[in-house]
């Protein structure tokens, strides 16, 4: 009896505005029948959707034998039936036998690859591909003393030199660069040390945290924005130089300014214009107390600079004393600040050392406003991953980005080198055409 009794419904009327018309155009139907069926469910044993797959569904690993039977095989195909034939004559065997040629060679004792490339060929080749002693000769290895020192003297600036060229200077030493005593200085604007390695931003990894992802995605996102308006206003303003410059000329064009040639010819010159240096006043003659009290204007003027200038080098022989504190406190840290970057560019600052791989947050984006060379450094690549390119599996990851590319903005970056570009179109040397006079130079067979 109660599963009859329903809520009241009025769907040809769809306003419920009111408070009072909020239970009557409701239609709660589908609601009270899934109720229903949820009772039930529980009465007969638990709701189905609460089970778990084990206790509703069982898994026949064997089929059943009566629907085995009753099911007729089909005709096998004719190509299975002829494969299904085995020859009573035994197949010839396709293991190699060493020894046994083809008749045009004969057998080689050497040993042999799997490949039919002898050893020593094989190391041959090998050497050729991989350069051999000649490769191996030019590596340095940094654990020892390299055996060269470009900056030492040579042998022939050591020996004596011949006694019929004393007249002459003698040869200049090659000088180390003072700044090779002294560490690299980095461009990055918070002055950090970076490593030679940098340990990489996690949301560039192939299956990242989300909000590493998104922090990535959102400061990225706000670079490109800046630079895109960076762009358009660069480029307004263009456009409004242009719009004036072609104004400019319209102006000029169109002005119907001539010469005072032009109008003569034309025939509107008069005679009664008078030029207008003749229409200036000249200037009178000054008197003598004008001229003495100038003098004396003068005198006062240079009087003042005197005596001003004579202040200033008294204050300085005051403060000659404070000058010299100041400076020799400035050499003193000058001489402990090269010091100390003496020791940790030659400790710890290695290029194969990953010490500080470790840190992480490192902006390489801001620069200090001081560059090192004339050219500015290339900006890092975007390495960022969009939502429809994100690979959940290693081996699903595509390759990208360039490491040597990598490396060398770090070293750029952390001022082992200057900042370079590459050259796209070299310089040609320049070749100068002369027509020599030597074919002029001949004799006819005869003369004299």
């Amino acid at each position: 009896m109660p599963s009859l009794i329903s809520a009241p419904q009025q769907h040809k009327q769809p306003s419920r505005k009111g408070k009072k018309a909020w239970r009557k155009n409701v239609d709660v139907s589908e609601i009270q029948k899934g109720l229903e069926n949820v009772r039930e469910e529980v009465i007969k044993g638990g709701v189905v959707a609460e089970k778990a797959s084990e206790t509703l569904f069982t898994l026949d690993a064997t089929g059943s034998d009566q629907i085995r039977k009753s099911h007729k095989t089909s005709k096998p195909l004719k190509a299975d039936e002829i494969l299904a034939v085995r020859s009573a004559v035994t197949a010839v065997s396709t293991h190699k036998r060493l020894g046994v040629t083809d008749g045009l060679t004969e057998p080689s004792s050497k040993r042999r690859r799997s490949n039919g490339v002898s050893f020593r060929e094989h190391e041959r080749l090998k050497k050729l591909a991989y350069g051999g002693e000649s490769v191996r000769k030019d590596v340095v290895e940094t654990d020892e003393i390299p055996s060269h020192d470009p900056w030492a003297p040579t042998h022939s600036e050591c020996s004596e030199r011949d006694p019929q060229y004393s007249y002459l200077d003698p040869p200049k030493s090659i000088k180390p660069p003072s700044t090779l005593q002294k560490a690299p200085i980095s461009l990055l604007a918070s002055a950090a040390s970076l490593p030679a390695v940098p340990k990489p931003k996690a949301g560039i990894s192939y299956n990242p945290v989300y909000q590493d992802w998104d922090a990535l995605l959102t400061s990225a996102g706000t670079a490109e924005v800046a630079a895109e308006r960076k762009r358009l206003a660069d480029a307004a303003a263009e456009q409004e130089k242009q719009a004036f410059i072609a104004a400019a000329q319209n102006e000029r064009e169109n002005n119907d300014y001539k010469t005072e040639d032009e109008s003569a010819w034309e025939g509107f010159e008069t005679e009664n214009e008078v030029a207008e240096w003749l229409k200036k006043k000249r200037p009178e003659r000054k008197t003598p107390t004008e001229r003495s009290k100038v003098r004396r204007r003068k005198e006062a003027e240079r009087q003042a600079k005197w005596e001003a200038q004579m202040k200033k080098r008294e204050k300085q022989a005051r403060q000659i004393g404070n000058i010299a504190k100041d400076v020799e406190k400035e050499a003193k840290a000058k001489a402990k600040a090269s010091s100390t970057a003496v020791i940790v560019a030659k400790i710890g600052d290695d290029d194969d050392s990953g010490d500080d791989g470790d840190r992480e947050g490192i902006d390489d984006s801001v620069l200090r406003r001081r560059k090192l060379g004339k050219h500015k450094l290339p900006d890092p690549p975007l390495e960022l991953v969009l939502p429809d390119e994100l690979r959940d599996s290693l081996r699903l990851l595509k390759p990208e980005g360039n490491l040597l590319s990598d490396r060398f903005r770090n070293i750029m970056l952390r001022g082992k080198i200057e900042a370079r570009k590459p050259i796209t179109q070299p310089k040609k040397a320049k070749r100068t055409m002369t027509e020599k006079w030597t074919h002029k130079d001949f004799r006819v067979p005869g003369e004299v």
